[in-house]
């Protein structure tokens, strides 16, 4: 299992990095413009926070696998973590529209590689919480 969690570790500070590149390969320069400044101020600093809080979960995985699997409050963390990560795998279904990704042929493979991403962190957390 503890390989499990230092995978899941790299795997979320990568995914943190990641967002760095969201106002470019989304445009929010043009996209963002018809906007409130409040809800362009928001979009900006909200992906800045889940980013954050994705790269922390990571390194939190990263640094303290162990404590994570052996302690009630690592256990306790692991659920809140598997609830997030499930929460997310439904939205990957019910809060996107399919017409984002289906007939696109990138689209879809990253629709595929994320639902997959979200099943494993889901179930590694959650697998971990009920051992």
């Amino acid at each position: 299992m503890e390989i499990h969690f230092k995978i899941i570790g790299v795997l979320l500070m990568a995914l943190a990095l990641v967002h760095i590149i969201f106002p470019k390969y989304f445009k929010w320069n043009d996209e963002l413009k018809s906007l409130s400044l409040i809800n362009r101020q928001m979009m900006i600093v909200h992906t800045f926070f889940i980013a954050l809080v994705v790269f922390l979960m990571g390194l939190l995985c990263l640094t303290s696998a162990t404590e994570l699997i052996e302690t009630k409050l690592g256990k306790t963390i692991s659920l809140g973590f598997g609830v997030f990560w499930g929460i997310r795998l439904f939205v990957q279904f019910f809060g996107y529209s399919s017409k984002l990704w289906k007939g696109k042929t990138f689209e879809t493979m990253i629709h595929i590689i994320f639902s997959g991403l979200w099943i494993y962190l889901s179930a590694v957390f959650w697998i971990n919480y009920l051992e």
